[in-house]
């Protein structure tokens, strides 16, 4: 759906790079390396990108040299531009297409085991104060699990943070009031699966 609203699977992995992680700086090569990509049409789509007006560049000042030279462009960095009038809602349907996704994610996830509870926070709902991104009650086949976790976090080009309770430890912890917990329980959230009656 993404690549086919933004032009490329390209320019989709490098948006949702950025936009998940709006502080980083990022050199090309190592962009290449991470996203697994060929440098040269990496470097185009970046400079599209940059001219576009979502990302911006730099050089650090201890790198800096001569333009002409070609590890001047090795060392030339990218970043988001938060300042972007529309870099809001860029960031938004990109998230909002990801949840779209974990429907696929749902179904695979119930083939690794007995899902009790899922809830998505943080990163899946623009929650950045959320300790955690995904939050799994039940009893699952962990090898299976982790696999699954791992497609999502190549998809997302992120690293998704996680927690896993069994419905004992859960029911434990809502029953103390265990302060993380609650933290995920109170805090924005989207509720997939819910089998422990907690609305």
């Amino acid at each position: 759906m993404l690549d086919k609203l933004f032009g490329s699977n390209l320019r989709v992995k490098i948006l949702k790079l950025f936009l998940l992680h709006p502080i980083d700086k990022i050199c090309c090569r190592q962009l290449s390396h991470d996203l697994k990509l060929q440098i040269n049409p990496l470097r185009r789509e970046l400079e599209n990108l940059e001219n576009f007006g979502i990302l911006s560049s730099g050089i650090n000042d201890a790198q800096e040299g001569d333009k002409k030279d070609i590890s001047w462009q090795d060392k030339k960095y990218y970043c988001a531009n938060q300042g972007f009038v529309l870099f809001d809602e860029i960031k938004t349907l990109i998230v909002k297409a990801q949840i779209l996704y974990e429907k696929d994610f749902v179904m695979k996830l119930q083939l690794t085991g007995k899902v009790k509870l899922l809830i998505l926070s943080g990163i899946f709902v623009n929650n950045v104060n959320s300790a955690i991104d995904l939050l799994l009650v039940g009893k699952f086949n962990k090898i299976k699990l982790l696999k699954l976790i791992k497609e999502l976090e190549d998809g997302l080009g992120k690293e998704i943070n996680y927690t896993i309770f069994d419905t004992q430890e859960f029911k434990y912890r809502r029953d103390v009031t265990d302060v993380f917990l609650f933290s995920v329980l109170d805090g924005k959230k989207m509720v997939v699966i819910d089998e422990v009656g907690l609305s």
